[in-house]
């Protein structure tokens, strides 16, 4: 069974402003939040749902890539609902507040911890891979959680102290005349705790610096610049806040025989005057093997022949994009003698170059050449 829409899942229209959505979220979360809803497993499961959505719609580019590709966007590997795996009263609550009513009415969220960076990987493929779908793996150099002090910076078997400057707010308060100017704390940076003794790993940092693998679901119907999320895979936060998420670039390599226009590709076929003139049935490539396309009688050079169904899936509607074969007459070259001789006489057969019945497109262009030039003389 597919995902529910997002805009669904909210109550809220597509062309909903991020105030709306908001509104909505805070609503519907604090109706099904599970410490709320005791053992109500369907309640944890539409409290996660809720929670997904309101963070796709709520992001701007998040949404516009959800907008454009659907639920095919998000899927890598790695579900979303596992970031929701755990609920506690103080920290679930505090997000629907923080994130709600902070951005509604501008208050500011603690700045004791810092969410890591979002990366971005460059990936060129196949036009294969691109129109199929793959599974690549990947390396990254990236920073991760530290995993002595899992991600608090201080020493195993000791934990951070609150600041004693700034009594674990993060800021300091200075009085100048009348007013008082709020600040960064000098001592721990906006942190609100101090490490005493640090972790001999990280150096206090509760991160570092190392290369991973990952697999990545590419999804069929790809195209250049698309870009391909993966939650939490970006650099790990500072003082064990959450990890940025990864965005993996697509390019998609030239073609030596097809080239690609939104969900239809396109080939040239080379075909001898021969079979243009007298039509016969050739077989052309396709990304599944090859298909038989008729050549019907006095064929012209560029004519496009169209194989439907042969071309790209679309990622967006699941559509089937069509091939389109534009055939190209060729010139012979390297003539024996006796294939001269048949040619001039099959020429002399013409008329001419200026044959009538034979050549009609040639004779159309010599009349108007010659009423250009008689129109000159007038």
């Amino acid at each position: 069974m597919g995902k529910k829409d997002y805009y669904q899942i909210l109550g809220v229209s597509k062309s909903a402003e991020e105030r709306e959505i908001k509104k909505a979220y805070k609503r519907l979360a604090m109706k099904y939040h599970p410490d709320r809803n005791q053992g109500d497993k369907n309640a944890e499961n539409k409290f996660k749902e809720i929670k997904e959505a309101y963070e796709i719609l709520v992001n701007e580019e998040k949404r516009n890539a959800y907008d454009q590709y659907g639920h095919s966007a998000f899927e890598n590997g790695h579900n979303q609902n596992t970031t929701y795996s755990t609920f506690t009263s103080s920290t679930d609550f505090g997000d629907i507040f923080g994130d709600v009513f902070g951005d509604i009415f501008g208050g500011n969220r603690n700045q004791r911890v810092k969410k890591g960076s979002d990366l971005c990987y460059n990936m060129d493929i196949s036009l294969e891979d691109a129109v199929k779908g793959v599974i690549k793996e990947i390396k990254i150099p990236t920073f991760q959680k530290c995993q002595i002090c899992y991600g608090t910076g201080a020493k195993k078997g000791t934990k951070p102290r609150n600041c004693s400057t700034c009594q674990g707010r993060g800021q300091i308060h200075i009085r100048k005349g009348f007013f008082t100017v709020q600040q960064s704390c000098p001592t721990c940076h906006e942190k609100g705790t101090v490490i005493q003794d640090p972790c001999r790993i990280c150096k206090g940092q509760g991160r570092v610096r190392k290369n991973k693998t990952l697999s990545v679901k590419i999804p069929p119907g790809v195209d250049t610049n698309n870009r391909i999320r993966i939650n939490n895979e970006g650099e790990a936060g500072t003082n064990g806040a959450p990890s940025g998420d990864l965005y993996v670039q697509i390019k998609v390599n030239k073609h030596p025989i097809f080239e690609r226009e939104e969900n239809n590709l396109y080939c040239e076929v080379p075909i001898n005057f021969t079979m243009a003139a007298l039509g016969g049935e050739i077989e052309v490539p396709t990304l599944d093997g090859r298909v038989k396309l008729k050549i019907p009688s006095e064929t012209q050079s560029g004519k496009l022949f169209r194989v439907r169904g042969r071309g790209v899936k679309s990622i967006q509607n699941r559509n089937q994009g069509d091939l389109l074969c534009r055939v190209v007459v060729e010139t012979p070259v390297n003539l024996n003698e006796q294939q001269k001789y048949l040619l001039n006489e099959l020429g002399q057969s013409f008329n001419g170059f200026k044959g009538e019945k034979n050549t009609p497109r040639s004779k159309r262009f010599f009349d108007g050449v010659k009423r250009f030039f008689d129109d000159l003389t007038k």
